[in-house]
Formats: C-alpha cells, sequence, structure tokens
C-alpha cells in the first residue's frame, strides 16, 4: 500500500518553508538597502576605501618605525612623505624616459601612419589619395556636427580628473591618520559599542585589515610577475621604453580589465613605431598569454591562498563586480568576497555548537568503583 503524505508534516514543512523565505526577503532587503546608501555616500565611501588600502600598503613600513620609539605622528609623516617620493619617482621614471624619447617615437608614429596610407593605396584596398581625403573630410564635417557630444565628452572627462585628483588627496590625508591612530580605533571602537558587539565588532575589524592586507600584498606580486614577464619579452625584442612600460603594468596591475587594456595597447604601439609591424605582433602574442596566465592562473592561485579563497570563487567574484559595477566593482570584488567570507566563518564560529567532550572511562571523582 503506497504511503500517503501527512497533512500536518505538510502543513508544518510549508510553515517553516514561508518563514525562512520571509526571513531571506528580509535579509535581503536589508542588504539593498545598505548598498543604496553605500552609493549615495559613494563620495565619502570610495576615498575611504582607497585610504585604506594604501595604509594596507604603507602600513608595515609605519610599524617598523612606531616599534623602534618613533612617535606615532613622526612615523605616519615620514611614511606618507616616503609615499610620496615613491609616486612621485614612479612617475618621473615613466615620463623621463619618454620624454627623452619623444622625438623618436613621433617620428616613428609619422612613418607608420605613411606606411598605413601607402599598403591601404595598393591590393587589395586600391584607396587613392583622392578617397582618403574624402575620408578626412567626412570625418571632418562629423565631427563638426557632433561639436555638441564632444565638447559634453571634454567636460565629462575634466570632471572625471578632477574627482580622480579630489579622491587621491582625501585618501592620501586619510591614509595618514589611519598610520597615526590605527592602533588606537579598535579599543576606541569597543568602548562605543553595547554589549556583545564591543568584543565581536573589534574581531571582525582586525580579520577584516589583515584581509585587506593580504589582498594588496598578492595583488602586488601577481603585478611583479606581469611587469617582469612582459618587460623580459620587450627587452628580447629590444623595444625602447622598457622600464617604463614594466612600470606601467605593474601601477596598471592593481586597475583589472581596463588597467592591462591600456598598459598592452600602449606597448604594443611603442612597439610597432619603434621596431615595426612583426614585433608588435609578438609583443602582442606576449601580453595576451601572460595576461591569461595571470587571469586564470597567477591570480587565482595566489589571492586565493592569501585570502582563503577557492580560486573559481575569486575568478566568479571578479566577474560578477564587473557585471555589477565595471571597473570599480572588479577592483573590489576580491576584498568584497574575502570580507564577507571573514564574517560568514566568524558567524559559523558563534553560531557552531562547542565540541561535545569525548566519553571517558575513567571514574569520575566520588564514584563507586566497583570491587
Amino acid at each position: 500500500m503506497p504511503a500517503t503524505l501527512s497533512s500536518t508534516k505538510t502543513a508544518a514543512a510549508l510553515r517553516r518553508s514561508a518563514r525562512v523565505s520571509v526571513e531571506l526577503l528580509l535579509v535581503l532587503v536589508a542588504a539593498a538597502v545598505a548598498l543604496w546608501v553605500v552609493g549615495r555616500m559613494w563620495s565619502v565611501v570610495w576615498p575611504l576605501i582607497v585610504g585604506l588600502l594604501l595604509t594596507t600598503l604603507t602600513w608595515p613600513v609605519a610599524q617598523f618605525l612606531r616599534r623602534r620609539g618613533w612617535p606615532a605622528a613622526l612615523a605616519a609623516s615620514v611614511v606618507t612623505v616616503l609615499f610620496l617620493l615613491v609616486a612621485a619617482g614612479i612617475v618621473a621614471l615613466i615620463a623621463v624616459p619618454v620624454a627623452s624619447e619623444s622625438g623618436e617615437l613621433a617620428d616613428g608614429v609619422a612613418d607608420g601612419v605613411e606606411k598605413l596610407r601607402e599598403w591601404a593605396s595598393g591590393p587589395p584596398l586600391n584607396i587613392d589619395d583622392a578617397q582618403i581625403s574624402g575620408g578626412v573630410d567626412s570625418a571632418t564635417a562629423g565631427i563638426k556636427d557632433s561639436v555638441g557630444s564632444v565638447v559634453t565628452t571634454l567636460f565629462t572627462g575634466v570632471s572625471t580628473v578632477v574627482n580622480g585628483v579630489v579622491t587621491a588627496v582625501l585618501a592620501l590625508f586619510l591614509m595618514f591618520f589611519f598610520l597615526k591612530d590605527g592602533p588606537r580605533f579598535l579599543p576606541w571602537l569597543a568602548r562605543q559599542l553595547p554589549g556583545r558587539l564591543a568584543s565581536d565588532v573589534p574581531i571582525l575589524a582586525a580579520r577584516s585589515w589583515d584581509t585587506l592586507g593580504s589582498f594588496v600584498r598578492s595583488q602586488a606580486f601577481v603585478g611583479m610577475i606581469d611587469a617582469v614577464l612582459i618587460g623580459l619579452g620587450l627587452w628580447i625584442l629590444d623595444v625602447p621604453l622598457v622600464l617604463p612600460l614594466a612600470v606601467l603594468t605593474f601601477i596598471s596591475a592593481f586597475v583589472p580589465i581596463v588597467g592591462a587594456l591600456f598598459a598592452g595597447f600602449v606597448a604594443v604601439l611603442i612597439a610597432l613605431v619603434s621596431n615595426g609591424l612583426t614585433d608588435a605582433l609578438i609583443v602582442l602574442a606576449i601580453i595576451v598569454v601572460v595576461q591569461q596566465l595571470e587571469g586564470n592562473v597567477f591570480q587565482p592561485m595566489i589571492q586565493s591562498r592569501g585570502l582563503g579563497l577557492h580560486a573559481a570563487v575569486v575568478l566568479l567574484a571578479v566577474t560578477l563586480g564587473g557585471n555589477l559595477a565595471g571597473v570599480v566593482g572588479s577592483l573590489l570584488a576580491v576584498p568584497a568576497a574575502a570580507l564577507i567570507a571573514v564574517v560568514w566563518d566568524y558567524l559559523r564560529e558563534q553560531l557552531s555548537d562547542p565540541p561535545s567532550e569525548p566519553a571517558s572511562d575513567d571514574p569520575q571523582p566520588g564514584a563507586a568503583v566497583p570491587s
């Protein structure tokens, strides 16, 4: 005789499913509200995030100085000045060689354009000078017709640059204050929170700080691998500006997707105008191979080891972050996933039952011992 469903158990299962669904819906609504609030405060949140990331990068130096007896303000000031000097040195390392070879590069660009025109005028395209001039005139007319959109784009670009400068300045000041007052933050936070939050939140903050440090160090290591491999390939091909291009590759590693595309485009362009099409294609192949190794091998392996995340989770996080928030989402996806994992692990620790004591065959004190 087939078993029949119990109406009591079925109703209880439905009630439990409904309760879980409502609770999950409330959690999702709360998360959506939190993300909305963060979006409205993004002009403050973004410099705060950048400042924290810079602090994780410079904190070991500040900690070293403080352990040697330096006052907190002096150590933070010295580290901030050193960071500015290093940043200025990196800019000079890129700008000075480029400026010294700008004439040669300009001539190479002109020669490249002339070669492209000669190639286009021959078979199979057979485009004569009149057609090229007509195309240039048409492009000029199109630009004149769309002057309004060009101006709008220009102002948008200027606004983006200004916002970037403001963000950098705010992040730099925040980095100084984090370096100076960072160790006092958690005790102050514990005094402000009631009850159990006074112990839970500082623990989560300390673990999150360690996770951010692991992220920055692993990203810097991945960028160093990219810079060495691509720089070695450029050096073997005798492409000019090898050192500036390697530095640019290292810096661009901190900006996923767009950074790699920009650095690769610059390297291929310089190889094209200086060494010709063959070397440019070889450089393009080297960059594609290195970027594939970085995205699918080095970055997932290194970040998964440093952040405690599986390589597949790293790949999925970067993909989801890029789809949701573009370049910024790709940049913050991995540390955000790592912080979520930190919170989840701590919740599991607090919600898990303590391990049961193993049964012992030894008699308890005061118990009767059989004769």
